[in-house]
């Protein structure tokens, strides 16, 4: 075999272990859809919005904050991050953002969302998880940590003080 030939087997061979490890890494690590769904009545004065991936910690943390909310007079919706394109952030009091860090960066999707209404950042409350704990977008108050089932509870705590805050300042 040529040389030439060998340098393309190596090329084509560095390039399909490269689209191996990639398909690897988005089944093994990226976010399930979360479902959405809607709590209490969309009449009530008061309205917050969670935009969430799908996985046993985000699902669960979702769940509490929810929870916590539950029986007060505040309507609740929650999508996925991917509908994010699809709401008008202000007709909610107060946003929580949950998302991971995925490839070195924030998705797409809540870049975007983020950028759109950077004029109603007072009302948004972002939780951004990843490997080490402490990735988040530049100038955005964000609370960080790794998806850490044991620690949900805390994060929870955080992200309903940080919610309470936004809804006193409504």
């Amino acid at each position: 075999m040529s040389q030439k030939k060998i340098i393309i087997v190596l090329i084509l061979s560095i390039i399909g272990i490269g689209v191996i490890i990639l398909t690897w890494y988005k089944i093994n690590f990226s976010m399930d859809e979360a479902n959405s769904f809607e709590v209490n009545n969309s009449n009530f004065p008061t309205k917050i919005l969670i935009a969430t991936q799908g996985s046993e910690f985000k699902n669960e943390l979702t769940t509490q904050v929810v929870n916590y909310y539950r029986e007060d007079s505040i309507y609740i919706k929650v999508i996925d991050i991917s509908q994010l394109s699809k709401v008008k952030a202000t007709n909610y009091n107060a946003v929580l953002l949950i998302h991971t860090w995925e490839n070195w960066k924030a998705p797409e999707e809540i870049v975007s969302f983020i950028s759109e209404n950077s004029e109603l950042a007072n009302k948004i409350v972002a939780f951004t998880t990843s490997g080490n704990g402490s990735n988040k977008l530049d100038n955005v108050d964000a609370i960080t940590g790794e998806s850490n089932m044991d620690d949900i509870r805390l994060f929870a705590n955080q992200i309903i003080v940080k919610l309470e805050h936004v809804l006193k300042n409504k």
